[in-house]
């Protein structure tokens, strides 16, 4: 095998921690997606849909940008959204401005649902994460997590911020 020497090689110490985070966050994404399947039925991306539908004003983001805020790729947001209205969770609104756009929008049982599995999915989060880390680990991580974030390009800067229903919103990105 040719060694290019161009090419920034992980040292011993990088390969470790590049390792050991890959096993850290499949880890921890892997004891919150079963504990909310198990206790209340509901896969962690659709749980994600539901939490960020429910912060957005009037509980309704266009369906593009809940996309960007559950990280998720437009096709794959359809799919779970459609299962959501299956559920009668979710509904789907055409955009009035746009005929383009579509919004969803959190239903009075989508928000009972995440009312119900909310408190048991967050002491899991405490007790995977939080409960294992110090005040100042958890800040430490805030940083290094929003630093990776904003490598992801102009579209992690939306991620918590609903845009309009307008052609100025399609513009921005």
């Amino acid at each position: 095998m040719t060694v290019n020497s161009d090419v920034r090689w992980l040292t011993a110490e990088e390969q470790r921690t590049w390792r050991v985070f890959l096993i850290g966050v499949q880890t921890l994404l892997s004891t919150v997606e079963s504990q909310l399947q198990r206790e209340s039925d509901v896969p962690f991306g659709y749980y994600e849909i539901l939490v960020r539908l429910s912060e957005a004003p009037g509980r309704s983001l266009r369906m593009s940008q809940l996309a960007t805020a559950a990280t998720s790729s437009k096709s794959r947001l359809s799919h779970a959204v459609a299962r959501l209205e299956e559920r009668g969770w979710v509904e789907r609104l055409d955009c009035e401005t746009d005929r383009r756009g579509q919004f969803a929008r959190l239903t009075e049982a989508g928000f009972a649902a995440l009312e119900a599995a909310a408190p048991s999915h967050v002491e899991q989060v405490r007790r995977s994460l939080f409960d294992r880390i110090s005040p100042d680990q958890a800040r430490q991580l805030n940083e290094i997590m929003t630093a990776i974030a904003a490598a992801g390009g102009p579209d992690a800067e939306f991620a918590s911020c609903p845009l309009e229903c307008d052609a100025e919103a399609d513009e921005i990105r």
